[in-house]
């Protein structure tokens, strides 16, 4: 299960990812973002609340990525440790900006 929180102002989005974002629920994120990112320049993910990311969630959060490269900038916050040991065996750490 993921649940997906969205915080708007302006041109900036926040999303607050809580649960899993893996094979099941990566659609259900990636359809949200269709709808909210045209119009964003400043997008944060935060995952604090996030507990597991697959690479269908990695594929959505490259994508979105590559959206928000020619509209603005984006940035992952908050990882655990785990989901911050994914994003380095991948190579996800050198792709997003990670605070």
């Amino acid at each position: 299960m993921l649940n997906i929180t969205k915080n708007a102002n302006g041109e900036a989005l926040k999303i607050i990812l809580e649960g899993r974002l893996d094979t099941t629920t990566a659609p259900q994120l990636e359809a949200e973002l269709g709808k909210v990112l045209p119009g964003v320049t400043d997008l944060k993910f935060d995952l604090e609340k996030l507990e597991y990311i697959s690479s269908a969630g990695l594929r959505v959060l490259l994508s979105t990525q590559k959206t928000m490269n020619k509209q603005g900038k984006m940035v992952v916050s908050n990882a655990s440790a785990e989901v911050k040991e994914i994003f380095d065996v991948t190579g996800f750490s050198d792709i997003l900006t990670i605070e």
